[in-house]
């Protein structure tokens, strides 16, 4: 599984840009960027409230878990599960 940041579409839906999200919510414009493009590794939790309260929307709105073609867990022999 993987983790997804769905802040494009949510963003495309209230017909914002990253910047107008950044002024709403005081985040850094480049903070914004990385969740926009997917690349942050790590998401503040009091950045996602933030953002949900600017766009009116829920945790669940921004983010999904999808199935990832290469799991990342290992077994105790170390092989990785299915």
């Amino acid at each position: 599984m993987a983790i997804r940041i769905l802040l494009s579409a949510r963003l495309g839906e209230v017909r914002w840009t990253q910047a107008d999200l950044s002024r709403s919510t005081g985040i850094r414009p480049s903070t914004i960027g990385d969740m926009y493009n997917e690349l942050g590794e790590r998401v503040k939790l009091d950045h996602l409230d933030l953002i949900c309260e600017a766009l009116g929307c829920e945790v669940s709105d921004l983010l999904i878990r999808e199935e990832n073609p290469n799991p990342r867990t290992k077994t105790k022999n170390g092989n990785s599960k299915p």
